[in-house]
């Protein structure tokens, strides 16, 4: 049986994983969870949190978060102890993509960008997109393509993403297949 993180019975029509419950803090039910969100502060915004508890998906409403060290702990309404915590160990948050924000033209969340086509101008095929790079100067495109190495592509938009067309599933590079 698949993990309960991969199973389609959320009760969701567009799940969206933006962190994990990965410990116990305290005595009194708090959790830590490590954030995917940027700032990661701000997985407090999206409510309520469809959490797994042994196999059943289950909505919560965040009560608090603060920061601890590089994760958060959260305080999760009806989970008051340690041993109701423990049951969320390991488990995916999850919402509906439609609670994420709305984007300006040609702004993309980067799971929409994952397994996109890479094509060059030349309209030479350089893989699908594996993955998103945070570098601090640009976001890096991670392209394979089967049996070749990765290609990392800067996510600069203009000078070398030139469209990303989602209906279509490609990227246009101005890339070479060689660099």
């Amino acid at each position: 049986m698949p993990p309960v993180s991969q199973r389609a019975d959320h009760g969701l029509a567009e799940p969206v994983v933006i962190g994990k419950i990965v410990g116990l803090f305290g005595v009194k039910g708090w959790v830590k969870i490590r954030s995917y969100t940027d700032p990661r502060e701000q997985i407090a915004d999206y409510r309520p949190w469809r959490v797994a508890i042994e196999g059943e998906w289950r909505s919560f409403e965040v009560e608090t978060v603060q920061p601890q060290g590089k994760s958060l702990v959260v305080r999760l309404a009806g989970i008051d102890d340690r041993d109701a915590a423990t049951r969320l160990l390991n488990s995916d948050i999850v919402i509906d993509r439609s609670q994420l924000p709305a984007l300006e033209e040609n702004e993309f969340y980067w799971r929409d960008l994952q397994g996109l086509q890479v094509l060059n101008l030349k309209g030479v095929e350089l893989g699908t997109v594996k993955s998103l790079l945070e570098t601090g100067a640009n976001d890096v495109l991670v392209v394979c393509k089967d049996g070749s190495p990765e290609i990392l592509i800067p996510y600069v938009l203009d000078r070398v993403i030139r469209a990303v067309d989602m209906e279509s599933r490609i990227i246009r590079v101005d890339w070479e297949a060689d660099f």
